[in-house]
């Protein structure tokens, strides 16, 4: 398989890591907004269940934004030029992303010249533009969006130029989108529930180990990220199984911690097939960004330990074995257990996926996912997804 144009670009760059923001960290909102001095010039991207316990009472000049105005779910072309129309370029100077991915995606694109289309700007023909400061607090532990340099959408597909009447999601890659600043203000995660919590930790954890298993593009700082996020992670899950979801609460700090570990690690080692794959799932039937990944993680492992069980894999049960206690060997079912205790796992069939889609979603991978399935632990063929999908059903 060819390597894509971004990989290979990255695999000429051999600088060991680039860690892009400026990383702070606060006990709470109030701390944040009075070191930063937030003030009339600032426009506050956020959802209003964040805003009304924590941002509310400080009364500040900014201008709040919420999300939820614009659409639900994932950021979407119709969303982003919502987004567009409703925060009039030359009415702020810096802009504050307080959520989770979606936000993180959509703030990243407020801080870069205007496109003439959103349309054009993901399929890559306008060019990104860094123009405004972009200051990223999450408020989930899981997309690391908060440090990569990486917007998701999902928009309307194409083949050869031309519109299928389909959408399809599409990442826009450019370093010119890192965010500036990045604050890690574990209290704001306290109100997150614990469905949405498991996922994006979840994800986080796929991320961490995507990056691990990256034959071509990891490098040994990525694999020190990779590592410390799913020691974090894991043993916060550990947590979690033996003292139920409550525990949670006493470990947000090492969980946003890790979130972000792993999003350093996969902006140098990147994603792969976990990724690639639940893309069409994520578009198609607008299943959360973690969940989707989730879905297909399991057997996704399962595959390359059938394949290739040796060499980087045997290292990643090792690791999973020593946090977990168990034998090497136990490690992918130990794991799976775990995760199932944090989220329970659902067939693909309950999400909406039709038969059909077993053979047409590798088929859209293949096409627009190329910079993701790059970095497979194994070669991965349209035959292969298609198993994978299948078994997932």
């Amino acid at each position: 398989m060819a390597m894509d144009s971004f990989s290979a670009s990255l695999m000429k760059d051999k600088r060991e890591i680039i860690i892009a923001p400026t990383i702070y960290k606060f006990a709470n909102f109030g701390e944040f907004a009075q070191e930063f001095a937030l003030g009339e010039r600032d426009v506050v991207l956020t959802n209003e269940f964040i805003y009304k316990p924590f941002m509310e009472q400080f009364n500040l000049a900014c201008t709040y934004v919420f999300q939820e105005k614009f659409g639900v779910g994932e950021p979407s072309e119709a969303m982003i030029e919502t987004m567009y129309e409703q925060i009039p370029y030359e009415t702020y100077d810096r802009v504050i992303a307080i959520g989770g991915g979606a936000i993180m995606d959509l703030c990243k694109l407020l801080g870069c010249k205007r496109p003439s289309s959103v349309h054009e700007l993901y399929f890559k023909r306008e060019p990104v533009i860094h123009e405004k400061e972009v200051i990223a607090i999450p408020t989930t532990c899981g997309t690391g969006s908060e440090v990569t340099n990486i917007s998701v959408a999902i928009v309307k597909d194409e083949k050869n130029g031309v519109l299928t009447g389909g959408e399809t999601k599409l990442g826009l890659v450019s370093d010119d989108i890192i965010p500036n600043k990045v604050c890690l203000i574990p209290d704001l995660l306290k109100t997150l529930p614990m469905k949405p919590f498991a996922a994006s930790a979840i994800d986080a954890l796929i991320h961490a180990t995507e990056s691990y298993l990256s034959p071509a593009r990891k490098t040994m700082t990525s694999e020190m990220y990779s590592v410390k996020a799913m020691e974090l992670i894991l043993e916060g899950f550990r947590r979690i199984g033996e003292n139920g979801p409550e525990a949670r609460l006493d470990y947000l700090e090492e969980f946003v911690t890790a979130s972000l570990y792993a999003g350093v690690a996969f902006l140098k080692a990147g994603c792969a097939t976990v990724h690639g794959m639940s893309f069409p799932l994520g578009g198609t039937y607008h299943v959360p960004h973690g969940e989707s990944n989730y879905a297909l993680f399991g057997k996704i492992l399962e595959i390359y330990d059938e394949i290739k069980p040796d060499g980087e894999l045997a290292k990643f049960k090792a690791l999973v074995g020593r946090i977990l206690g168990c034998d090497p060997s136990e490690a992918l079912a130990k794991l799976a257990e775990l995760e199932e205790k944090i989220l329970p796992l659902k067939p693909l069939h309950e999400y909406g996926f039709k038969e059909s889609d077993i053979v047409d979603f590798p088929v859209s991978v293949m096409a627009n996912q190329q910079r993701l399935i790059t970095n497979s632990y194994v070669p991965m063929t349209k035959e292969l997804m298609e198993r994978i999908y299948r078994e997932c059903f």
